[in-house]
Order: C-alpha cells, then sequence, then structure tokens
C-alpha cells in the first residue's frame, strides 16, 4: 500500500539538478570574485557581474523551496535539503558582500593575503561543485565525500590563518593618521573569512547527510 502511496503522490526528482545549479553559480562567483581582487579599471563592472550572479542564485534557491513545497517523496530530509540550499546560497550571498564594501569603499588596491583567500575560495567552491552530483548515490560515494569534506575544513582552516597573517600585515603597513584604511581592509578580510565559513557549512551539511544515508 506504501509504495502504492508513493507511486501517485507528487514528487520531484529535480533537486540534485538545483543543488548542481546552484554549486556551478558558486563557481562562477568564486571567479568574479578572486577577478574582482586583482583590482583593475573594471572593478565595477566585475562587481556588478557578482550581484547579477548572486541575483541568479537567490533564483535556484527559490526553486528550490518551491520543490520541497510541491513534494511528497524527496531524497533525503527536507531539513536537510533546505540547509544544504541555503548553506550555498549564503557562501554567494557572502561574496556579493564582499563585492559590495568594495565598492562602497572605492577599494583600488588589495592585500596578498586577501588574494591568496580569493584562491581558497575558489578551490572551495570547485570542490562542492565535484562533491554534490556524488549525493546522487551517496552509498557508492560516501568514502569520498568524507574525503571532500575533510579537505573543504583543511582549506577553511588555511584561510583562518591568512585572515590572522593578513590583519597582522595590514596593521603594521597603515599609517596611523589612515586608520580608516585599516578598518576597510578589516572588513574585507572579514567577509572574506565569512565565504569560506559558509563553504564549511556546505561540508557540514552534507557530511551529515552521508551520515545519516550510510
Amino acid at each position: 500500500m506504501f509504495k502504492l502511496i508513493k507511486a501517485i503522490m507528487p514528487r520531484s526528482d529535480n533537486f540534485f539538478d538545483l543543488f548542481e545549479a546552484q554549486a556551478h553559480k558558486a563557481q562562477e562567483a568564486a571567479q568574479t570574485l578572486r577577478a574582482i581582487l586583482d583590482g583593475g579599471p573594471d572593478t565595477a563592472d566585475k562587481c556588478t557581474r557578482l550581484s547579477t550572479q548572486e541575483e541568479e542564485a537567490d533564483q535556484i534557491s527559490y526553486e528550490v523551496m518551491q520543490s520541497i513545497r510541491r513534494s511528497f517523496i524527496t531524497p533525503f530530509d527536507r531539513s536537510d535539503i533546505k540547509a544544504l540550499s541555503t548553506s550555498l546560497d549564503d557562501a554567494i550571498d557572502q561574496m556579493n558582500k564582499t563585492g559590495k564594501t568594495v565598492m562602497l569603499y572605492d577599494v583600488a588596491a588589495f592585500q596578498p593575503n586577501m588574494r591568496a583567500m580569493g584562491d581558497r575560495i575558489i578551490l572551495l567552491a570547485n570542490i562542492v561543485a565535484d562533491a554534490l552530483p556524488l549525493m546522487r548515490n551517496i552509498g557508492a560515494h560516501s568514502s569520498q565525500l568524507h574525503q571532500m569534506v575533510g579537505e573543504i575544513s583543511r582549506i577553511e582552516e588555511q584561510s583562518d590563518q591568512m585572515y590572522d597573517t593578513g590583519l597582522k600585515e595590514l596593521f603594521k603597513a597603515t599609517p596611523k593618521d589612515q586608520a580608516l584604511d585599516f578598518v576597510i581592509g578589516a572588513e574585507l578580510f572579514d567577509r572574506l573569512e565569512k565565504v569560506c565559513d559558509r563553504f564549511e557549512d556546505v561540508a557540514h551539511v552534507m557530511s551529515d547527510i552521508v551520515i545519516e544515508h550510510v
């Protein structure tokens, strides 16, 4: 009887397509963010592009929430689906907030550790994009997924170190009569660190899902 009910009730099999679309958008946004950190005369254009990518990501996240409401059968717990989509969306949102900070303060030059953190953000986005298709068959890929989660945590720890080192170097290099420059730089470092934190949130959700289904 339960099989019959499952067969006739609405279900959606597009969750994984949506997750992968979100991850692809995160990759695009990470590349744009990294380009922003190179500076240059087209920085404003790059920030605008990042804002557009964030809006596109919001639309995908909205589609995930709509699919949750429409579907009787889901690939895993609804709260996990929501958490996974939300954490991905939050990572892209933090990237866009970094771009908005750049625009707000008209930042033209960036610290080396900011660019290094941007490189790590690209790595994090790529790992997530590689991991999500494996979630279609968790049982067969549980070991690989655990390894990828561990790699995300390792890269996030690297970003923590770059954050600390970058702040110290920025403080030492900023003249006392230009304290605002330090405040702005510190805010940028904080934004970049929050991007990395949100990707670690994605990893934690994936890990929880794997544990529940293996």
